[in-house]
C-alpha cells in the first residue's frame, strides 16, 4: 500500500549528506553506566544468561567480535567463542533514552536530521547561505565537530560518513568504522568521505554484496552471471539488469554501482504504516491450539498500540519461524478496517490455519497494517 502524495513527509535535497553511526551502540550505552565494562569483551542480548539457547546476541563489543561473536549468534555459541565476555541483558527502555538524547542533540545543531534507528541518522548540509560551496575540507571539519560534540555531550563514540547521497554516506561510515578498529587509529579516522574522487578505487574491486541494499540473493544471482565485483556490475548494460531483475531493481542497481543514490532528507516523521509484536518462546510450540493462543496474545498487544495511536488496521500478517529457523509470513486483508478485536481475531485464526505447522515453532510475530492518517 502506498500513501497519497499529500501524506508523504516533507523532504529536501542537500549538497552533503552525513551519516552518523553510534559505535557498538548498546555496548557503549552499557559502558556509560558501568565503567568496569570499558576495554573488555561485552555481549548484549536476551536476559544476559548465556545458557539460554533461544536468545541471541544483539550487540557485541569489538573485543568480542575479534573472537568471532556476531549479532544473531545464539548466546551459548557466543559463550563458547568468547568465554571471558561479560553478558548483559537487553534494556530497551534505557537504550531508547540514550538514543533520544543523541537525536535531540543532533536536531539542535542547526541541520535537518532524519533518524533511522537507535544508533544511526542522516544530517543534511547545504552550501553556506545557499550560495558559496562548502569544500571537502570544510565538510570534514563540520563532521568532526559533530562527532566531538556528540562524544563530549553524551560520552558515546560515533563515526560519520560524508557523501552526496545517503547510500554513499552510509558506506563511508562503514569505512570509518573499519578504520577506527586499527591499533594506530586517530580520532580523525572517525570521519570518512566517499564521493566521485575515490568511489571507483575503493568500491570497484569490492564484491557486489558490499553495495548498500544488495542482499545475498541478489549478489548470488549476479555471481551466476559472472558479475562478482562492483566494477564488473558497472559494465552490465542497464537493459540487461532490467531483464534480470525487473525495471525497478535493475535500474536501481545500475545507479547504485556508480555511486548514485538518494540525496533527500525527510523533514517530517512519516506515520508508521504498520505495527507488530514478536516473541521467541522458551520452549517450542508444537500444538496448533497452543500456537493459536500465542498468536492471539500478540494480536491483543499490537492492537493496544494501534488503539493508543488512534489508527485503524486493514490487514493482518502472521510470521512463523520454526525450530529449524525456516521463516515465512502470510498476510490477509480484513473484511473491513476495524479496531474491534472481533474483526481482527478471526483473521489471526485463519492465518494460523493457513500454515502447515509440520515443525515445532520457536517464534511468532503478528503485524497490523494501518490505514493512512
Amino acid at each position: 500500500m502506498t500513501e497519497r502524495a499529500d501524506r508523504e513527509p516533507l523532504s529536501a535535497r542537500f549538497r552533503w549528506l552525513l551519516h552518523i553511526d553510534l559505535d557498538q551502540f548498546q555496548v557503549s550505552a552499557e559502558r556509560l553506566r558501568r565503567t568496569d565494562l570499558i576495554g573488555i569483551a561485552v555481549i548484549v542480548g536476551g536476559d544476559g544468561d548465556p545458557s539460554h539457547g533461544r536468545q541471541v546476541v544483539t550487540c557485541a563489543s569489538y573485543e568480542a567480535r575479534a573472537a568471532g561473536v556476531r549479532a544473531g549468534l545464539p548466546l551459548p555459541a557466543a559463550k563458547k567463542k568468547c568465554p571471558d565476555a561479560v553478558f548483559v541483558p537487553l534494556d530497551l527502555e534505557y537504550y531508547t533514552q540514550v538514543s533520544t538524547r543523541v537525536m535531540d542533540l543532533l536536531s539542535d545543531l542547526g541541520h535537518p536530521v532524519e533518524v533511522w534507528g537507535f544508533d544511526e541518522a542522516y544530517l543534511g548540509v547545504d552550501d553556506r547561505d545557499g550560495a558559496q560551496a562548502r569544500d571537502r575540507a570544510e565538510i570534514v571539519a563540520l563532521a568532526d565537530w559533530i562527532r566531538r560534540t556528540v562524544s563530549d555531550a553524551t560520552g558515546l563514540p560515533c563515526c560519520l560518513g560524508v557523501s552526496d547521497n545517503k547510500q554513499r554516506a552510509k558506506t563511508a561510515a562503514g569505512f570509518a568504522k573499519a578504520a577506527v578498529r586499527s591499533p594506530d587509529a586517530a580520532p580523525a579516522d572517525r570521519v570518512f568521505v566517499l564521493d566521485d574522487t575515490n568511489w571507483a578505487d575503493l568500491m570497484g574491486p569490492r564484491p557486489c554484496r558490499d553495495l548498500w541494499s544488495v542482499g545475498p540473493k541478489t549478489a548470488a544471482k549476479l555471481a551466476d552471471r559472472g558479475v562478482d565485483t562492483v566494477e564488473s556490475l558497472q559494465g552490465v548494460p542497464r537493459e540487461d539488469l532490467v531483464e534480470w531483475f525487473g525495471p525497478s531493481q535493475g535500474s536501481w542497481l545500475y545507479v547504485l554501482c556508480r555511486g548514485g543514490g538518494d540525496d533527500a532528507i525527510a523533514t517530517e516523521p512519516r506515520p508508521a504504516r504498520s505495527h507488530s509484536r514478536s516473541r521467541t518462546y522458551p520452549e517450542d510450540l508444537t500444538d496448533r491450539e497452543q500456537i493459536r493462543a500465542a498468536a492471539t496474545v500478540l494480536a491483543h498487544e499490537v492492537r493496544e498500540q494501534v488503539v493508543a495511536e488512534g489508527r485503524v488496521p486493514f490487514r493482518v500478517g502472521l510470521t512463523v519461524r520454526t525450530s529449524t529457523f525456516y521463516t515465512r509470513t502470510k498476510m490477509r486483508k480484513m473484511v473491513e478496517p476495524s479496531l474491534d478485536f472481533a474483526a481482527i481475531g478471526p483473521v489471526v485464526d485463519g492465518l494460523v490455519d493457513a500454515f502447515d505447522l509440520d515443525r515445532p515453532v520457536r517464534l511468532l510475530a503478528v503485524r497490523l497494517e494501518l490505514l493512512d492518517v
